[in-house]
């Protein structure tokens, strides 16, 4: 059930009919019922046979956190925590990465005996469940937090069910902090006019980033340049690199919007998940814009316990490669993803280790202001614009890895560029502008944005359908004979 499907829009308007009727007619807690079977009912959409997958799942972290915060022996507590560990990283790990570990053990029994590599069907998985990578580590982080004492166990189990099968994260993120969600499922629920033109505000901003900027890119430029980079020039498999770039952030920030768009209109705030990524003057700072919960959980969840910067220089330098590695394999079972994830981490490596030489050579007592100081060559805004062009052409050249299904398919890409042709004819006006439009829309001021925002929230309901009624008829305009899947479902 895509976000981009009148499906799914009638899904939802069921959902927020019942769910407020609910509220009004019957009180919280029947509405909790609700949400948590539609919730499920969702999931089932996709495929009912992993449905056991994710209740299990949640019902064993549960049962777990309630344990440890009742054990008082460390090792016992543990024990318990490392259970939790092995059996949520043991259901992604065999679901998602089975396939990945036979095809590569073929290889090598065949590299080592001259036999031809291959693997009956019998042994695959043939479809990991839909979301598993997210509601893994948001049920996971819940224990792990109880067992640092940063949380109390959740006492109620239906809350702890639907905070990890809520319907609008489940299948793509954000990955949302138990912290973040459980308090809000105790509170009374409420909408104010406000929240209810904020949330239709940001469901229409995510469908447009969808279905007109990012489908259009990807049907029209991306994916005819990614398969055959070598009939296209230079400049148009250029065009394409940059083309999956925005791509890629219009298709998941649009996704992130919707989510949190259909939350909020239900009565949830989720957090911020996208801010402007392509904005960043270093790859330390892409990250800190780039799906901020997923950076944040792998700094809290994994650098942070492997060490973090707290030891030596060299030490530090392993702990990020470790965490972009595991990052890049979280996103899926390649190795063309674990290059990427290499390439953030070598990047962030070098980003750490000139910061530090900057901070050597600063001269004691210099103030600081804004992250720079007045004295620093990033206040200057030459050389900062040379900063975020030069980030933002090494994310783009990571993002070939990301894309591409082989290394040599990546090497070809490489390859043409080093050509430098320039013709064009695959470049309409069109998509040019389009193009246009995705990338440098980060580069709009962020009050304007919030004026619009504003404004929108505050327009009679009459405008407002209006101005989502003209929406709609875009989107129906732009929209392709089939929705396009958004690109983070298949990890």
């Amino acid at each position: 059930m895509l976000f981009n499907t009148l499906r799914y829009a009638e899904f939802f308007a069921a959902v927020f009919v019942g769910s407020w009727a609910l509220v009004r007619y019957a009180g919280a807690w029947p509405r909790l019922v609700f949400l948590l079977l539609v919730s499920y009912g969702f999931y089932a959409a996709w495929d009912w046979r992993y449905l056991p997958l994710i209740f299990a799942s949640s019902t064993v972290d549960f049962l777990l956190a309630r344990a440890i915060a009742r054990e008082e022996r460390p090792r016992a507590r543990r024990a318990m925590l490392i259970a939790t560990v092995a059996l949520n990283l043991g259901f992604l790990g065999f679901f998602k990465y089975w396939n990945f570990a036979l095809e590569n053990a073929a290889a090598l029994r065949a590299l080592l005996t001259g036999e031809p590599a291959s693997v009956g069907h019998a042994f695959r998985v043939l479809l990991p469940p839909v979301g598993i990578s997210f509601f893994t580590f948001e049920s996971m982080s819940y224990v792990v937090d109880v067992y640092r004492g940063e949380l109390p166990p959740h006492k109620s189990y239906l809350r702890y069910l639907l905070f990890v099968a809520f319907f609008p994260h489940l299948v793509a993120g954000p990955i949302v902090r138990p912290r973040d969600l459980l308090p809000q499922f105790e509170r009374a629920p409420s909408l104010t006019l406000e929240e209810g033109g904020e949330g239709l505000f940001l469901v229409a901003i995510g469908l447009v980033k969808k279905v007109v900027l990012s489908d259009q890119l990807a049907l029209n430029l991306v994916d005819r340049v990614f398969e055959r980079p070598e009939n296209y020039s230079a400049l148009e498999v250029l065009a394409g690199v940059y083309g999956y770039a925005a791509q890629i952030y219009c298709d998941f920030s649009g996704y992130t919007d919707i989510a949190i768009g259909s939350a909020l209109l239900l009565g949830v705030r989720f957090p911020k998940n996208f801010d402007a990524p392509y904005k960043a003057h270093n790859l330390a700072d892409f990250w800190r814009r780039w799906h901020i919960s997923l950076s944040t959980w792998l700094r809290d969840y994994l650098y942070i316990p492997l060490g973090g910067n707290r030891g030596s220089e060299l030490a530090t330098y392993r702990n990020l490669m470790i965490t972009m590695l595991l990052g890049g394999l979280w996103h899926g079972a390649s190795w063309n993803f674990v290059f990427w994830g290499f390439l953030h981490g070598l990047g962030l490596a070098v980003t750490r280790a000139f910061q530090r030489a900057v901070q050597r050579r600063r001269p004691a007592g210099e103030g600081e202001r804004g992250g720079a100081t007045a004295s620093s060559p990033l206040s200057r805004v030459p050389l900062r614009a040379l900063c975020v062009l030069l980030t933002f052409h090494y994310v783009c050249f990571a993002w070939i890895f990301f894309r591409v299904p082989t290394f040599s398919q990546a090497v070809l890409i490489l390859r043409q560029i080093g050509t430098l042709t320039t013709f064009h004819p695959n470049l309409p006006p069109v998509l040019v502008a389009l193009l246009g439009v995705a990338l440098l829309s980060h580069y709009v001021p962020e009050r304007l944005y919030e004026r619009a925002r504003g404004a929108f929230i505050a327009a009679p309901a009459p405008v407002q359908g209006a101005l989502l009624f003209l929406v709609a008829i875009g989107l129906h305009e732009a929209a392709s004979a089939a929705a396009v899947p958004f690109v983070y479902f298949q990890f």
